[in-house]
């Protein structure tokens, strides 16, 4: 079984975070719990269905809503990982209201460039070009309630 360990910076401390391929979790070293990625974004954290969290990113950065708490996490990286290509569309991390659209279709971008930004939670989370590309399709208006894994934009 593979392992990938993981260093999370949350406020002013630090925690290695393991993960195993079977959907294991353990924090320093707390007992394991299996985490189950749900179809409509959400994330299930052990078998009880009512214990759920969201999750949104934004390059090493991470947040989390779980029980009525939003959690800022960083993940410490020892190395860039290489861009790569990236065709296809991009979708919200978890149900959010469109804020703002700073694109247009035929419009080329740069890797890193703010193309929509969300609000959920009361937190903006920007959508950001995964790759320099170019937009073919933008699939919202700013103030649409978006839901995590629906097309919001198409890049090439």
């Amino acid at each position: 079984m593979a392992r990938k360990t993981r260093t999370v910076r949350s406020e002013d401390r630090e925690h290695q975070v393991l993960v195993d391929d079977d959907g294991r979790v353990s924090v320093d070293d707390a007992a394991p719990v299996t985490v189950h990625v749900l179809p409509d974004g959400t994330v299930r954290i052990g078998d009880d269905p009512a214990v759920t969290a969201w999750v949104a990113g934004d390059g090493n950065l991470r947040w989390v809503y779980v029980g009525g708490d939003v959690f800022r996490l960083e993940i410490a990286r020892g190395r860039k990982r290489a861009a790569s290509a990236h065709h296809g569309s991009l979708s919200a991390p978890m149900p959010a209201t469109v804020l703002k659209i700073r694109v247009s279709p035929g419009e080329e971008v740069a890797a890193g460039a703010t193309l929509i930004i969300l609000e959920a939670m009361k937190m903006e989370l920007p959508v950001r070009a995964p790759a320099s590309g170019r937009i073919t399709a933008v699939h919202c208006r700013e103030g649409d309630l978006v839901q995590p894994g629906v097309s919001l934009i198409d890049i090439e």
